[in-house]
């Protein structure tokens, strides 16, 4: 069993080297199951640029950074102070978004997006500090696979479902979840940070 393992992974490292990020949702991830709501009008040439900051940059792992006057007016300094579910609320809000968090346990929230096209569920970690959303965005990442992806800030961790690079990006720009947290990438190996917006350590 750990052999076969071990080859699918060689075969995905091979697929991904030759045919980029298509690839690695393709190799593994656990499926999500839900179609992403609609995300028309989200042009990415206002929220990507590649690495060195020129326009047209291929949306593939390490091949673009977010564009920070994407996040004009908003302040990227790192938080450091503990935040509840209501920050994030908060902020959904303040870009017209109306969604109402449902608390699965005492430091686990729900957000639901849905439209005709589809619908997605967005789970929020309550963490004790930034270490331990940083840690559980990690882990989470890991343990469902490539194509799943999230943001931190501060002591808290949203993970959101699996989806392509570029689907995930555009739906986080179309709620600037780039200036809100850490934007996070599960690759074949590791998790993959993309600079450029909100930044913690």
């Amino acid at each position: 069993m750990e052999g076969a393992r071990a080859t699918l992974r060689r075969l995905c490292r091979v697929a991904a080297l030759s045919a980029g990020v298509a690839a690695l949702a393709s190799c593994a991830g656990r499926p999500s199951g839900i179609d992403y709501p609609s995300l028309s009008g989200v042009d990415l040439d206002d929220v990507v640029v590649q690495p060195e900051g020129e326009d047209d940059p291929s949306i593939t792992l390490t091949q673009f950074k977010f564009e920070p006057t994407a996040c004009k007016g908003i302040d990227l300094h790192p938080i450091t102070q503990p935040l509840t579910y209501h920050d994030l609320t908060r902020w959904f809000a303040a870009r017209g978004v109306t969604v109402t968090p449902k608390k699965a346990r005492d430091n686990l929230w729900w957000y639901e997006f849905s439209d005709d096209e589809g619908s997605v569920r967005l789970r929020l970690a309550v963490l004790d500090d930034n270490q331990g959303a940083a840690k559980d965005l990690h882990e989470s990442l890991l343990t469902h696979g490539p194509g799943w992806w999230g943001v931190r800030r501060s002591n808290l961790a949203l993970l959101a479902p699996k989806a392509g690079l570029e689907e995930a990006v555009r739906f986080a720009a179309k709620y600037q979840l780039q200036c809100w947290g850490v934007f996070t990438y599960a690759g074949i190996d590791d998790a993959y940070v993309v600079g450029g917006a909100y930044t913690e350590f």
